[in-house]
């Protein structure tokens, strides 16, 4: 529910710890928090950059209908080889599978991300980040598995974490690659008129 006409409140529609720090590092503080629990298996032949902007719509178009009159904002990260999309690494043999392939490889961190305003208004966004690794060991991934780091994580590593030893460049948002491509979210916000009740700092 809108806590004023001129100031509704904003969803986060993502169950994600990260997308809700990122959200506060430029000052931005969801009032609530409403993650919308789809199926996000990738479609036949569904390919990476469309799959990322599939769920972050259908994301934020099912709490949309929770919360009349508010701000949505969903979001969805694809990590992917080429056409292949990698999945969220629930199990150790996922991950280590993922970084095996990964490893001394450029591949692509697709960030979806839509908004709806408080009018039914919205704003859909793709934002892609190229990222390189190095070549891993055995011991190297042997090691990363066993810090539980990729558990749950997009292509079975957390940038922010103990991955970041393995990248040897990004090209692109890196903000995107944690959970949220921060500029190109703040102008959609910006565009549909959402006020921050945080000051920046």
């Amino acid at each position: 529910m809108a806590d004023a006409v001129e100031n509704p409140a904003l969803v986060l529609a993502s169950a994600s710890p990260r997308r809700l720090d990122l959200l506060r590092q430029i000052g931005i503080a969801p009032k609530i928090v409403d993650p919308a629990h789809l199926d996000e298996s990738p479609r036949a032949a569904e390919l990476p950059a469309p799959h990322a902007r599939r769920l972050a719509e259908e994301k934020a178009r099912a709490v949309a209908a929770r919360h009349p009159g508010c701000y949505i904002l969903a979001a969805d990260t694809v990590v992917a080889c080429g056409r292949r999309i990698l999945p969220k690494a629930e199990d150790a043999a996922t991950a280590r599978k993922c970084l095996a392939l990964l490893s001394g490889r450029r591949h692509r961190v697709h960030g979806g991300v839509c908004l709806i305003g408080p009018d039914g208004r919205a704003r859909l966004r793709v934002v892609s980040t190229i990222v390189s690794f190095k070549r891993l060991t055995p011991g190297e991934i042997d090691s990363y598995v066993a810090s539980g780091e990729w558990d749950g994580k997009a292509g079975g590593y957390a940038i922010q974490g103990l991955a970041a030893r393995f990248v040897t460049a990004v090209s692109g948002s890196y903000s995107n690659i944690v959970g949220l491509p921060l500029f190109e979210t703040a102008a959609m916000l910006d565009g549909l008129g959402f006020k921050s009740a945080e000051p920046l700092k």
